[in-house]
């Protein structure tokens, strides 16, 4: 069976704001004042440690001062990018055409997963990562597997930069372009910035309340969430620590423990998981094998390749892997995958290394059959593969088999 179509733009675009207007509806304005939140809208200022300054007009008291106001792109400087239109991710969603030529400037997640989206839509995509490879965040031999399926999509060039962009009379842009032998000369029709994001801290008079700061302007806090101020706290993108909605949602829970109720409670980002929403998805939590290797004298790897995954053999998505990594006694120090919908199958693996379980203890869990989770209980089974056929065990095994037969 062959199906063709064309790409509906408006509706993609018109489908993904009734989305994000479903989700903004939890944040409503009349909601939180409802909830006796007294809301107001305006530019804020800090003017001490208990004093918000508002719209440079009115100034509110506050016991404690909570600062989670976001990030926003971080444009490089590059030499005539000033004099085109760009796009953002947060642009990008506003734009009613398919981009013929797009050039994306970072090989993070936000570049690589609009990258292949844009793809998938019909542009041709080249992405630019200054650095040796793309998603530096992540396990090496997880990115090998998944650049495999990117490679097939886009073009990527690593080790290079944008030295310049020149506008041309046909509204197209000209991207100079060095590698590591050569410079290219690049024509593309749209420009992508992904080059990370930078905090929404620089209009806010931090330095007014006292309040410390890195030179990339986030805001220094303990793991109370506490700036050097007590009375002044910071969640969020703004502190520089993860930059995922679900790791603000919790600084969020946290921070009002500790600042409305007068808890203390610590926060541990050890156990933070995050997803790259490429396809195949990608999990992660917590170490990769490179530092695993650097911070343990001895560890335990354990794979298992979706292809011998029966529900992924059943839907034909066997491109993938698991990959968990545990210390020498069996506690899981970092997990991986590579697969369809990787974020929500491997989330018994949250739970266990959250916990302090063990990796063998996830063999004992039952499962439904067939389920992609079955990846997860496949890799598991390893540990004791290896404790049965390694070591002292095979030993005592074969005399108990000896004797009791």
């Amino acid at each position: 069976m062959n199906i063709e179509g064309n790409i509906n733009l408006n509706q993609v675009t018109q489908r993904i704001k009734a989305a994000i207007m479903h989700i903004q509806h939890h944040d409503d304005i009349d909601r939180f004042k409802k909830l006796g939140v007294d809301v107001y809208i305006g530019k804020g200022k800090l003017r001490s440690a208990h004093h918000v300054w508002i719209n440079d007009e009115e100034t509110i008291f506050g016991k404690r001062i909570v600062i989670s106001t976001g990030s926003r792109p971080f444009v490089p400087q590059i030499d005539g990018l000033e004099k085109v239109n760009y796009l953002t991710n947060e642009t990008i969603f506003n734009i009613d055409f398919v981009p013929k030529k797009l050039l994306v400037i970072g090989g993070g997640p936000i570049g690589i997963e609009l990258a292949q989206a844009m793809a998938r839509l019909g542009s041709e995509v080249i992405v630019i990562e200054r650095s040796n490879e793309i998603l530096q965040q992540e396990d090496e031999e997880i990115v090998q597997l998944v650049k495999k399926q990117l490679m097939r999509e886009l073009t990527i060039y690593t080790n290079a930069s944008i030295q310049k962009i020149i506008a041309t009379e046909n509204n197209k842009k000209i991207a100079v372009i060095h590698t590591q032998d050569r410079e290219i000369e690049m024509e593309v029709t749209d420009i992508l910035i992904a080059s990370g994001r930078v905090p929404n801290t620089d209009t806010i008079d931090l330095d007014r309340a006292g309040v410390q700061y890195d030179n990339k302007g986030h805001i220094i806090v303990n793991e109370y969430l506490q700036t050097n101020v007590p009375t002044i706290y910071a969640i969020g993108d703004v502190n520089g620590k993860f930059p995922f909605t679900h790791v603000a949602g919790m600084e969020g829970k946290l921070v009002v423990q500790n600042a409305v109720l007068g808890l203390k409670r610590k926060i541990n980002y050890s156990n933070v998981p995050w997803v790259t929403f490429t396809h195949p998805e990608i999990f992660h939590i917590g170490l990769t094998e490179q530092q695993a290797r650097q911070q343990h004298d001895h560890i335990h790897i354990f794979k298992t390749p979706l292809s011998t995954v029966d529900r992924f053999v059943a839907d034909f998505q066997t491109e993938g892997m698991v990959k968990i990594i545990t210390d020498k006694k069996g506690y899981i120090i970092g997990a991986h995958a590579v697969g369809q919908n990787a974020g929500d199958w491997m989330q018994e693996v949250v739970f266990a290394k959250q916990f302090g379980k063990k990796i063998g203890q996830l063999s004992h869990v039952i499962h439904p059959y067939p389920t992609h989770v079955a990846a997860v209980q496949h890799t598991a089974d390893l540990y004791w593969r290896e404790k049965l056929f390694r070591g002292w065990i095979p030993k005592l095994v074969k005399q108990y088999i000896r004797l009791f037969r």
